[in-house]
């Protein structure tokens, strides 16, 4: 009989090269975007990508937005 084994993948977030750890794991993306937005203004208009399984990572990548100010 075979076993299985389960294991919780952790969070992480990137922005502009920047790693950012997971600050909730009981965080919704969008809650961890609007706890992080005091720290990186960028991010409250920056795309989400993601999740992204890397290892027992899953990553999280915020893109700015492009465009004109004006």
């Amino acid at each position: 009989m075979s076993t299985l084994k389960v294991e919780a993948l952790v969070r992480e977030f990137h922005y502009n090269g920047i790693r950012i750890p997971d600050p909730g794991p009981d965080l919704s993306v969008e809650q961890v975007r609007d706890l992080l937005t005091p720290n990186y203004p960028e991010i409250a208009t920056a795309s989400v990508s993601g999740p992204e399984a890397t290892g027992s990572v899953l990553r999280y990548t915020f893109s700015r937005a492009i465009g004109t100010k004006g």
